[in-house]
């Protein structure tokens, strides 16, 4: 069961009860989202670039998608965004956390339009974006597309150890195009050399509220 909770920057997450872990962080959901994967993440990976391809891992909300397209029809950059989800939310849910407010109404009513169709196949939402979500694990996820960012979203290592193991930190990694990004709100020693076998050039940057710091790297070319 999800419990819509609120964060101490005024917006919502929700609570997942049987993982034992809010969705974002309670420090401020929007602040979170704003910090790590749209300043952090995309504004660095497509800088330059009149397309960029995401790979998000763990859709849920769909936070983080909203605020990507947001950004993406602001500085007219094509936007490619694949989101792996296990647990899809209802649209009801989703419409329920209010984040409808954070962005213009046309692209809430684009995505929540074109949610559920989005977890069947890709669906194109405008000449500058389409939306997949496979309704899949990140174990189970493979495809010949390569990624020029992936915003790693999973749950905590606490709650969620399998998602940060050396082997599907690995797994996901193998879908960016050389020279591409990975970016997370953690950061441990363990990720760190994960992600640096790999052949990533590591970056520790300030976190979000609440996170002294946080992960970027970039692929080898």
């Amino acid at each position: 069961m999800n419990i819509i909770t609120p964060t101490a920057d005024g917006s919502n997450t929700l609570y997942n009860e049987t993982i034992g872990e809010h969705y974002h962080s309670k420090h401020g959901a929007l602040q979170e989202s704003k910090h790590v994967f749209i300043e952090a993440g995309l504004k660095f990976a497509s800088a330059g670039k009149p397309e960029i391809a995401v790979l998000e891992v763990g859709f849920g909300t769909g936070l983080n998608f909203i605020l990507s397209l947001e950004y993406c029809e602001i500085h007219n950059i094509q936007l490619d965004y694949t989101s792996i989800e296990a647990f899809p939310l209802s649209t009801t849910l989703i419409e329920q956390t209010g984040y409808s407010v954070y962005v213009p109404q046309a692209i809430w009513n684009t995505f929540i339009n074109n949610y559920e169709a989005a977890l069947q196949a890709p669906q194109s939402l405008s000449a500058l974006s389409t939306l997949e979500i496979p309704h899949t694990t990140l174990a189970a996820f493979n495809t010949p597309k390569k990624f020029d960012i992936i915003y790693y979203d999973a749950f905590s290592v606490q709650h969620q150890p399998e998602m940060w193991s050396d082997e599907i930190i690995a797994h996901a990694c193998s879908f960016l195009k050389p020279g591409g990004t990975f970016v997370t709100y953690a950061i441990t020693g363990k990720l760190k050399r994960a992600v640096k076998a790999c052949g990533f050039n590591i970056e520790k940057l300030p976190g979000a509220p609440g996170k002294r710091e946080m992960l970027r790297a970039v692929k080898g070319t």
